[in-house]
């Protein structure tokens, strides 16, 4: 069994790092196969990626990052293997993970953001409904269920909770948080997508197609939320929102 991790990163040089020491001690006892698609960024990310990621890995080993922000190797419970893939020019995180979906090689695949927004410590719960008792094919994690929430924007939340109420009633769905970074899925699942957005469209796009399948078996559990501020490194915006909606309708009726 082998869970492949796609991590799309853009302008994250002082984020991915310690998000990889934390990615690679997540699920110990689970093979990872750890994809990073770096989507053209120009603050240093793709060339540290190159020079310090592509091709680490190691069986009974850890990650850690020294004060000089190098990863190292070191004795540990984890096996991993991390392979790099550039962009010459950014095209959006959907863009992002259409080239780590077409790359991923694992029975299992999640989708982890580069920044430290989420906890991978939160993939125990949702690799178990999938391996463990086996009653899942794709899992959310959900903000919304009383886990560490930071308090941020009013606006973001509200667009979200209506994205999701939207979707739920075009899609016949009880989903909280479509918009969410955190999507468990089967290797099954992931041969059945048929992704074309390259924005923050995936994230409709990807439940459109879940849901429009009326075949896989869709869970939903809460998970951490430690989100930044747009000081800090937020990329998503209004614009981004109202795209959204129009993905519902389109995904729904014209994809």
């Amino acid at each position: 069994m082998k869970l492949t991790v796609l991590i799309p990163a853009y302008n994250e040089r002082f984020t991915i790092g310690p998000c990889l020491v934390r990615v690679v001690a997540a699920l110990p006892g689970v093979a990872k196969e750890i994809v990073i698609v770096d989507d053209g960024s120009r603050d240093g990310t793709r060339e540290w990626l190159r020079e310090q990621v592509d091709g680490l890995g190691g069986a009974d080993a850890a990650l850690e990052l020294d004060a000089d922000g190098k990863l190292r190797v070191v004795s540990g419970t984890a096996r991993f293997q991390c392979r790099v893939l550039l962009h010459e020019r950014n095209r959006g995180k959907g863009g992002a993970l259409q080239t780590g979906l077409a790359a991923a090689s694992g029975d299992v695949i999640v989708i982890q953001d580069a920044d430290l927004e989420y906890d991978p410590d939160d993939w125990v719960a949702m690799f178990d409904l999938i391996v463990g008792r086996g009653v899942a094919d794709v899992v959310y994690g959900s903000r919304f269920y009383g886990r560490p929430h930071r308090a941020l924007y009013f606006h973001h939340y509200m667009a979200n909770r209506l994205i999701s109420f939207l979707f739920n009633a075009l899609y016949n769905q009880t989903l909280t948080d479509i918009e969410v970074c955190y999507k468990m899925f089967t290797r099954d699942v992931l041969q059945s997508l048929r992704i074309t957005a390259d924005d923050f469209g995936f994230e409709v796009q990807f439940s459109a197609q879940v849901a429009l399948a009326r075949r896989w078996r869709i869970y939903e559990l809460g998970i951490a939320y430690y989100g930044r501020t747009y000081d800090e490194g937020k990329k998503i915006n209004w614009k981004d929102g109202v795209k959204a909606l129009w993905y519902l309708f389109r995904f729904r009726f014209a994809d």
